[in-house]
């Protein structure tokens, strides 16, 4: 849980993964709304498959490439890979472990994760449950700053959205890469206008 509370310096605050520009766009104003597209991530979006992604590096699968060319956007790519490779920076110092010595270069967030709770003999499903609800909870934490919902919403958002977290952790531990597959047409389209989004408060 340490690792994905908002003290690990992994820059995810600075992310929204498109829904600054969904909150723009009028796609998003309620708390249902969030909640809709949160769970819709959960179910067929990126946070599903970061969590087979996160599954097969775990079982010392070499997946990164994949989960890079999988970013469906320049932002997704810089989202992904700039908080893995901050993840594996942080790692090494304060919790190392022989799975993160051999990551160079560009690494997506969950291959990171994957290796470190490896390396630690973390249990899989634990640790794809505390990976999807920090997701969760970043981008609750960012519709919040964006304004469509306040804090006590958000709180409400994210323990609605817990058995579908639990539902998609049973799930990725039992999951191969044949799994992996996505369908929120939207949140791609977000992450791509966002690219050229007038005024920004996130990197993403």
């Amino acid at each position: 849980m340490v690792w994905f509370s908002p003290g690990f310096p992994v820059g995810a605050f600075a992310y929204s993964h498109g829904l600054e520009w969904a909150v723009e766009a009028g796609d998003i104003a309620s708390a249902a709304d969030v909640e809709d597209w949160l769970a819709a991530l959960l179910e067929f979006g990126s946070i599903r498959n970061d969590a087979i992604l996160l599954a097969a590096a775990w079982r010392g699968e070499a997946v990164n490439d994949l989960a890079l060319a999988l970013a469906s956007s320049k932002e997704r790519y810089l989202e992904t890979a700039q908080q893995g490779t901050a993840f594996v920076s942080a790692a090494r110092k304060s919790w190392p472990c022989a799975e993160l010595d051999g990551l160079n270069g560009d690494i997506a967030y969950p291959v990171a994760v994957g290796c470190a709770a490896k390396g630690h003999g973390l249990p899989l499903e634990a640790t794809l449950a505390a990976f999807a609800l920090g997701f969760v909870a970043n981008l609750v934490s960012a519709a919040v700053r964006l304004g469509p919902i306040g804090q006590t919403d958000g709180q409400k958002i994210i323990a609605a959205l817990l058995p579908k977290i639990s539902a998609l952790a049973a799930l990725a531990q039992g999951s191969t890469l044949a799994d992996l597959g996505a369908c929120v047409l939207r949140s791609d389209l977000a992450a791509l206008a966002h690219e050229t989004q007038y005024s920004r408060l996130f990197r993403s």
